[in-house]
């Protein structure tokens, strides 16, 4: 289990790297009231959860793109930082990318550019705790704008779910994570809605 945060809502992992933006928007919490709830993997007070968290998605990162697993150490003052992150790439994710409006500064975070002996380029996050997740997942998306997969990544149109997944249609068309689920669940409330106002 590389993508515990994906793996709780049933999805399949977005491809590459794009997998650790898509975990660490997994896990904010969702579902309705009750025993099928996810919690909040980087709550306040969950500091073990998200430490656990961390290290599986940074290893699923690693074997994914190649590089060498790196041993994150998270603090309660990272936890709030990773909330905000993860909040300003869902209302990036929201906005399309598409540039105009008014602008809003989100996180920044540094990285390295490495030129290989074999002249291929490289981004290497930098820092420690929230910083380097905020280094590395940033990094991972701006490789999927620049390799134009960065718009497949999306949020369930559902509210209570708001689960982040990897739109694999053919045109790009999916605005649910689960046809079955959250697509029925819409289609019954806006025939619902029609026949009420139709009555």
């Amino acid at each position: 289990m590389n993508w515990p945060a994906t793996e709780r809502h049933c999805l399949s992992p977005a491809p590459g790297g794009l997998a650790l933006v898509q975990e660490l928007l997994n896990t904010a919490p969702a579902g309705r009231p009750g025993p099928a709830d996810l919690p909040d993997l980087l709550g306040d007070g969950a500091l073990g959860a998200a430490q656990e968290w961390a290290d599986l998605a940074v290893r699923g990162w690693a074997g994914e793109t190649g590089r060498p697993d790196v041993h994150l150490v998270l603090t309660e003052e990272d936890l709030p930082k990773l909330r905000c992150l993860r909040d300003q790439v869902r209302r990036a994710l929201a906005a399309g990318g598409g540039g105009g409006g008014d602008a809003v500064r989100f996180t920044s975070a540094p990285v390295v550019v490495g030129l290989a002996g074999d002249g291929t380029l490289t981004v290497e996050p930098e820092g420690a705790g929230a910083r380097w997740l905020a280094s590395a997942a940033l990094a991972e998306g701006l490789l999927a704008q620049a390799s134009g997969v960065w718009r497949r990544l999306k949020i369930c149109r559902n509210p209570s779910c708001a689960a982040a997944f990897y739109d694999r249609s053919r045109n790009n068309s999916g605005v649910w994570h689960s046809v079955r689920g959250c697509g029925n669940a819409a289609h019954l409330r806006a025939c619902r809605e029609r026949r009420r106002v139709r009555a």
